[in-house]
């Protein structure tokens, strides 16, 4: 029969009592870390989403509570009473924030049982993530995920502080809305009332915060979920939470200005760190020209040097070929890394054919000049561009690949990612941030045959490239930015479109006709004919932000209740099957493909 709680109420978090609470009577609550037995006197770690403090219990003081202490196992839920007194000599534990106090209990209460856990509830548990998701509520008692989701907790209330003194309006948009395939898969939710007809979840806010715009709100601001059926990644979930923000009267300058400086409170208030602002800027050409992507991480060099020129007329095929044929050649310069093994660079091979890239040309640069397979398709003359270009000195490993310009930057950009890994470049505690700005507004599908919106269908031309539009539409810029965190996107956002005309051209670009165009968004185009004032936004992804504030490797483990890769939840079993006479009100019938 376990203890009932009865009065007692709890004084202090475990993890909250210092050498300044010695003398004090306290009764703590919580669960047992683990039980030591030192010939009579028993220590207990008791845990509570705080931290940990040390129980000392005495048969000489209390014989009941020592006999109650000698039968709890590991995460009995255990209530005590006692005096906060000094650890003994030799015993302070300088690890623990309580490590110089312990509690002389007078009493304690069991007040329930528990199963041997699957898994260890420490820090570092050395256990299948299955097996760690299934189990989710025993999981999330593990001080790491405690503190992620307390740190998550802080960051959102810094937020909301935040943007109400900017004079934001937290205002909810609609959870059921509707369809507009536009970009990632929407989840569906078929309607009882309006049989046939679906809702979808919303993907994002995006049109709702602009029409609270039209609205006169002015500034609004939401910390909303948001929903896409897409595959998944360590930094993806179908469900995901967005710090969502839309302003008018403004231009780019004016919301990335606002919310930079958010992000600068976020990283003081949460972990401590100085961020300087204004943040880096740098437009996506120039990403790309150097980088090779347009989520550079700057926490290192390793930059891409462009070799098209040299290459166009260079004695080596590969590079004379691919830019005859319009592509590009490129190269990184890995600094002392002439030491890589063949097997080294036959992983770095394959690693660059994932992005598309026909293979990997490399050169070892040693005391005797180019040790490589290609050296010889080169003359005395071309070598010498090459170095000076790529600045290489003894002991240097350069690299290169030759293909269209998409595959080129791709393939090494993501290489330079992986080298900066590989090489110990990414501290986690090291935080660099840069703004990209002048994205395309435009890309081509060439499956489609038709131009695509490369953020959204409501982003803004620059005003510039407006003419553009009709006579090259793939050189017209848009009004968008995104914020990059140590090679991670974590927000984006764009000035939008305000005039109806231009909207409706921006739809006709995008080969969505007047009919389609009126179905899809026609309270938009309406709404856009009464008075729309200038305005702008961005959205912040707020799991991927928390993921790098606490260094974690998984997006699953800043979300108290995730998904996995197949976007199911190992605890509760969803998604799962619902009766027939639910269907049946639904009007729904299923036709379930089979395998094979």
């Amino acid at each position: 029969m376990n203890d009932i709680l009865g009065d007692w109420k709890r004084t202090h978090y475990c993890g909250k009592l210092t050498s300044a609470d010695i003398g004090s009577e306290v009764c703590l609550m919580g669960w047992v870390q683990r039980r030591r037995d030192h010939g009579g006197l028993i220590f207990i770690d008791l845990r509570d989403r705080e931290g940990i403090a040390q129980l000392a219990l005495d048969p000489d003081r209390d014989s009941t509570a020592h006999a109650k202490a000698d039968k709890v196992r590991n995460e009995y839920v255990v209530a005590v009473k006692g005096v906060v007194s000094p650890r003994p000599e030799g015993t302070v534990n300088p690890n623990m924030a309580t490590g110089e106090v312990e509690i002389e209990v007078s009493e304690l209460k069991v007040l329930n049982t528990s199963k041997t856990p699957p898994f260890m509830l420490d820090e570092h548990v050395d256990v299948a993530e299955n097996i760690r998701l299934k189990h989710r509520y025993l999981d999330l008692r593990r001080p790491i995920l405690q503190r992620n989701m307390i740190l998550r907790h802080r960051v959102t209330r810094t937020v909301r502080n935040y943007l109400d003194e900017q004079g934001f309006l937290e205002i909810e948009t609609p959870v059921l809305t509707k369809s507009t395939p536009e970009g990632a898969r929407d989840y569906l939710v078929p309607s009882r009332v309006n049989s046939g007809n679906f809702f979808a979840l919303p993907q994002s806010p995006q049109l709702f915060k602009q029409l609270l715009m039209i609205s006169g709100y002015d500034r609004y601001c939401q910390i909303v979920k948001c929903f896409r059926d897409e595959d998944l990644r360590a930094d993806r979930q179908p469900e995901f939470t967005q710090i969502d923000c839309e302003m008018s009267f403004v231009d780019s300058d004016d919301v990335m200005s606002v919310m930079e400086n958010m992000i600068a409170r976020v990283f003081k208030e949460s972990i401590g760190v100085e961020v300087d602002t204004p943040m880096a800027r740098m437009t996506y050409a120039e990403a790309m020209d150097r980088f090779g992507v347009d989520n550079p991480d700057l926490r290192f060099d390793l930059e891409l040097v462009n070799l098209s020129d040299i290459a166009a007329g260079c004695g080596f095929k590969v590079f004379k070929d691919a830019v005859a044929n319009g592509g590009l050649v490129k190269g990184i310069n890995a600094k002392e890394c002439a030491r890589f093994s063949r097997k080294d660079l036959d992983n770095l091979t394959d690693f660059v054919k994932i992005y598309g890239a026909k293979g990997l040309a490399w050169v070892k640069i040693t005391a005797d000049g180019w040790q490589s397979p290609i050296a010889k398709f080169f003359t005395p003359e071309e070598l010498e561009q090459i170095n000076q270009a790529m600045d290489a000195e003894v002991g240097d490993l350069l690299m290169f690949v030759a293909d269209s310009a998409t595959i080129t930057n791709e393939a090494l950009g993501r290489l330079r990612g992986h080298l900066g890994d590989i090489l110990g470049f990414t501290d986690k505690n090291t935080f660099k941030f840069v703004w990209i700005t002048d994205f395309p507004l435009l890309e081509w599908d060439e499956e489609a045959k038709r131009h695509t919106a490369v953020h959204h269908p409501f982003t803004a031309p620059r005003d510039e490239d407006i003419p553009l539009l009709d006579s090259d539409p793939g050189k017209v810029r848009a009004k968008a930015y995104d914020l990059v965190l140590n090679g991670s996107e974590i927000g984006g956002g764009s000035i939008r479109i305000h005039d109806q005309s231009v909207q409706s051209k921006m739809f006709s670009m995008l080969g969505i006709g007047t009919e389609e165009a009126r179905e899809k968004f026609g309270f938009l185009l309406d709404a856009l004919e009464y008075g729309a004032p200038p305005h702008g936004g961005l959205a912040f992804g707020l799991d991927r932000l928390v993921m790098i504030l606490t260094g974690s490797d998984s997006i699953r483990d800043v979300i108290a209740f995730p998904k996995t890769q197949k976007a199911t939840c190992l605890l509760s079993g969803a998604p799962g099957k619902v009766a027939e006479k639910q269907l049946q009100e639904l009007s729904i019938r299923l036709r379930i493909k089979k395998n094979g």
